[in-house]
């Protein structure tokens, strides 16, 4: 039985195609493995959002060539969004390479693989006339309907929570972002697929679902209608919110633009959804997001999260934020900052702005110098944690309801699951009776961003 080595770069959204792929393979009768040493395919999922996702990926890559010394056989191929950006130039970079694969072709992959794998086992490597060259694949063209081929799962035993992939694209165009590139324009699932994925992971143990987009509550917008003022995305929250056995629903990552009346009261209608949302602001300065290409301004950013503080008070709101975009002044900086402090985000990935190929910022003039990017990176990065670190101590003592998830990450020895808000709590129990339970649990201890509690008696 053949076996494949997947690693994965960036987002949930690579993460779950990732899984769709991975199904594919033991579809097919392969089993996949941990160790690409062991790998009769070698597959890398790519990110193209920042260059260091790149450069580990290419890293990664170049470092496996090695394997081919002794397994001549060995495929190799990339696929995601540097594949689809980067296409067959690839191959000039890594000469071991056989296969790329883009955005709208995962569900190709094995074939394109397992093709030249089959090929390679029946040669003979001795007869000159079997060479290797030749056999590349490169398939980065768009595909009609690809959006709808992210929808299979490889479940784990007792799997808990699960990713479920609505739509695929952007239409932005943020002035920073590669994304609409790598990724085409917005295609939205249908509602009743989606929700008869979800019924199949609920039927498998699965408690939770993350639905994911590249903007996810501009889900369907451009092809289902408004019903009753509810947009598509609400609609669709309201579809899986009546699936029987689910106990959570999340997703990841909305825009400003989308957050409309409706949505903020789905948070009040809809119990199921979790007490947290990830909200990427990317800057506090006016300035800074009109040359974003962001199409709003920091008030309204502030007014919707006011708003969706008022449906859900305890809401815990993360988001996303760029340092060091083009031209930024120390006072642009400074809008972020206090943004941060007046919202307190329970949570904030902070990003130094990185160029990315054909995006309209990377010819910007006032390129900011890296030393200034990591000095406010970090500036911003403490008043984050302090904010995290003093949210988690004033719940020591409180009582948290928890879904069990399984080991700790860290240690065996002990169980983690998760708030609403998406806080981890690590505590002592019985796996067999915890896993995949809502628990309440008592809140002994916090190291600043972990939780620690006690099961509370029944």
């Amino acid at each position: 039985m053949p076996k494949v080595y997947i690693k994965t770069y960036g987002c949930q959204m690579n993460e779950r195609d990732t899984e769709q792929v991975a199904r594919m393979f033991t579809e097919g009768g392969y089993t996949v493995t941990g160790d690409e040493t062991e790998a009769d395919a070698i597959l890398v999922n790519t990110c193209s959002v920042r260059d260091q996702a790149e450069q580990k990926a290419l890293g990664k890559m170049n470092k496996m060539g090695k394997i081919r010394r002794t397994k001549p056989h060995v495929v190799y191929g990339f696929m995601g969004c540097m594949a689809q950006s980067r296409g067959s130039e690839l191959f000039a970079s890594i000469p071991h390479l056989d296969v790329v694969v883009g955005t709208q072709k995962y569900h190709k992959v094995f074939s394109y693989v397992d093709d030249i794998l089959k090929r390679r086992l029946e040669m003979r490597m001795d007869q000159p006339e079997h060479s290797l060259r030749g056999e590349s694949v490169c398939d980065v063209e768009e595909e009609a309907g690809s959006q709808n081929t992210i929808r299979d799962h490889l479940t784990k035993t007792r799997q808990v929570s699960a990713f479920v992939s609505i739509m695929q694209g952007c239409n932005m165009r943020c002035s920073f972002c590669i994304v609409p590139d790598t990724r085409g324009k917005e295609r939205s699932r249908p509602i009743s697929d989606i929700v008869d994925e979800v019924k199949r992971l609920v039927d498998q143990g699965v408690k939770e679902v993350n639905l994911l987009g590249q903007i996810v509550n501009l889900y369907g917008r451009t092809e289902f209608p408004i019903v009753a003022r509810k947009s598509p995305f609400v609609q669709l929250l309201e579809a899986v919110h009546a699936v029987d056995g689910l106990e959570r629903i999340r997703f990841v990552s909305p825009h400003p633009i989308g957050f409309r009346e409706d949505l903020v009261q789905a948070f009040v209608d809809l119990p199921k959804l979790c007490s947290h949302i990830h909200f990427p602001m990317q800057s506090g300065s006016d300035r800074i997001l009109q040359l974003m290409r962001r199409p709003y301004r920091h008030e309204k950013f502030m007014e919707i999260c006011r708003n969706m503080k008022s449906a859900r008070p305890d809401l815990a709101i993360t988001t996303d934020i760029i340092v060091g975009f083009p031209t930024e002044t120390e006072e642009d900086f400074l809008a972020s900052l206090e943004t941060v402090k007046e919202v307190e985000f329970a949570n904030a990935f902070i990003f130094r702005y990185s160029k990315r190929r054909n995006t309209p910022a990377a010819d910007m003039d006032g390129q900011i110098e890296e030393s200034v990017k990591e000095e406010r990176n970090q500036r911003l990065l403490q008043v984050v944690n302090e904010i995290c670190t003093r949210q988690h101590a004033e719940l020591v003592g409180k009582t948290q309801r928890i879904l069990c998830e399984g080991l700790s990450r860290y240690n065996d020895q002990r169980l983690s699951g998760r708030t609403s808000q998406n806080r981890i709590v690590v505590f002592e129990g019985d796996i067999d009776q915890c896993m995949g339970q809502m628990l309440d649990l008592h809140i002994d201890d916090t190291t600043g961003f972990t939780l620690y509690g006690t099961q509370r008696a029944l």
